[in-house]
């Protein structure tokens, strides 16, 4: 059997295994959760990670598990696929088919910001237009404050000015995802908090009503993880 052959068979019984755990309650909790995929099977993430650890790590899969155009099964190839090997073309490729949050951020999250193209990436999909495209900047800029331990502050001095630039835009997944991307980096240290809350008074105080809820919103975060620092 050819490597080809070896791949769609696993497709295939992929496919077959997400099926059988489809259930009435996870197709509601996509449109409860505001994810309109298309091509939903409706299976928990819970699930989707037990059939990961089960096929295990593997490029190819992860290529061909994203071309079926299912939404678990792209959620699974997130999940499968190995960082080293995926090239910043498919990062491009991947991020032009995002069309909800669920599947923007679980990439961002789980893979792409593991890839030595994650930092060229996000500055780049910042300034998109198109609203998944954006929305994964600012969800790759979130996931690197929180998985990137070697970045220096320098990088995030950076997103925060790609943060408040685009911190006007009133579209509802790009707005949180720059308040995501604001929050998170607060949190890596003294100083990049310091400079979100900074970053986050100024837009509170912009005449933009996007901004203005994003700059609010990074606040409200910070004054609760104060709070929960005096009570500890």
């Amino acid at each position: 059997m050819t490597a080809k052959s070896v791949v769609d068979v696993q497709v295939r019984d992929a496919l077959a295994w997400l099926e059988a755990h489809s259930t009435p309650k996870d197709v509601a909790n996509l449109d409860r959760f505001g994810i309109h995929a298309k091509n939903a099977l409706g299976v928990s993430m819970a699930n989707i990670q037990v059939l990961a650890k089960l096929l295990g790590t593997s490029h190819e899969l992860a290529a061909a598990l994203w071309k079926t155009g299912c939404y678990e099964a792209r959620m699974l190839a997130s999940l499968v696929d190995e960082p080293a090997r995926v090239t910043a073309a498919q990062m491009e490729r991947w991020c032009r088919d995002f069309d909800n949050w669920g599947i923007c951020d679980t990439v961002c999250f789980k893979l792409f910001d593991q890839t030595p193209h994650a930092w060229e990436k996000a500055e780049a999909w910042c300034g998109r237009s198109a609203e998944f495209e954006k929305r994964a900047g600012f969800a790759l800029l979130a996931s690197l404050a929180g998985h990137d331990r070697k970045a220096s502050d320098a990088r995030f001095i950076a997103g925060l000015a790609w943060i408040e630039r685009e911190a006007g835009d009133d579209r509802n997944f790009v707005m949180k995802g720059v308040s995501w991307a604001l929050r998170r980096t607060a949190t890596r240290n003294a100083k990049l908090r310091e400079a979100s809350a900074a970053v986050a008074r100024r837009l509170a105080g912009s005449e933009s009503a996007a901004a203005r809820w994003v700059g609010k919103d990074a606040l409200r975060d910070l004054r609760k993880a104060d709070a929960r620092k005096r009570e500890s």
